[in-house]
């Protein structure tokens, strides 16, 4: 068995570039469609970035090189599984997106309807905090469960998981992307003209409707 998992292994490792590159291509193309801005994609998607490397180092640590193995009953500390990296970039990535667009929507919309850069950013974390904070809870809960489970390869599946959402919802989210895009002021909300042109509107805010309603 051990050449066929070491063969798996590579070809894991060879996909997971092209893998993480494709996430990270669609979830930009989709957020400059819904949101008509290139900083906040980028933004959030080197957030994701950062939750994955974050994600993945703590898993290494504690489960590869035994550090904290007293808190987490590790005796035998081993190489990761091979195909945890490609469970966890997809698992985190759709709960990182929920969690952004939750935040961007209402940042999105105090914008259109004349709220400054700045405010809107303000609107838009307080507007759903609340949601993301109790839904990273719940889901930190429910991973963290497994992390003392006694089978071995559940366990860096709910720790990762646990980190990950814990990383990205109350670090990421709430504090380095609304920070990141304060710093860029009105910028974060600009949209090159003619990639303005190509892209469909999709008026998720329904500020044309509004526009159509009061010129009636």
């Amino acid at each position: 068995m051990a050449p066929i998992n070491i063969d798996v292994s590579e070809k894991l490792s060879q996909a997971l570039p092209i893998y993480l590159g494709t996430v990270i291509g669609l979830s930009l193309l989709i957020m400059m469609l819904v949101f008509r801005s290139i900083w906040l994609p980028l933004i959030a998607s080197a957030g994701f970035l950062f939750t994955v490397f974050a994600t993945l180092g703590a898993v290494t640590a504690v489960f590869q090189w035994g550090w904290l193995g007293w808190l987490f009953d590790i005796h035998d500390p081993a190489p990761i599984l091979s195909f945890l990296p490609t469970m966890l970039i997809g698992i985190l990535f759709g709960l990182a997106m929920d969690y952004q667009l939750f935040l961007a929507s209402g940042m999105r919309e105090a914008f259109i309807h004349g709220k400054s850069a700045t405010d809107s950013i303000n609107y838009g974390v307080r507007l759903s905090r609340s949601v993301v904070t109790a839904a990273a809870i719940i889901m930190i809960s429910v991973f963290g469960g497994f992390v003392f489970s006694h089978t071995t390869m559940i366990r860096p599946v709910g720790f990762g998981l646990a980190v990950g959402v814990l990383v990205d919802a109350f670090l990421v989210r709430l504090v380095l992307v609304p920070a990141a895009l304060k710093l860029l002021g009105p910028a974060a909300w600009w949209l090159p003209k003619w990639l303005d042109r190509i892209l469909p509107d999709v008026d998720v805010e329904g500020a044309k409707l509004e526009r159509t309603i009061a010129h009636q």
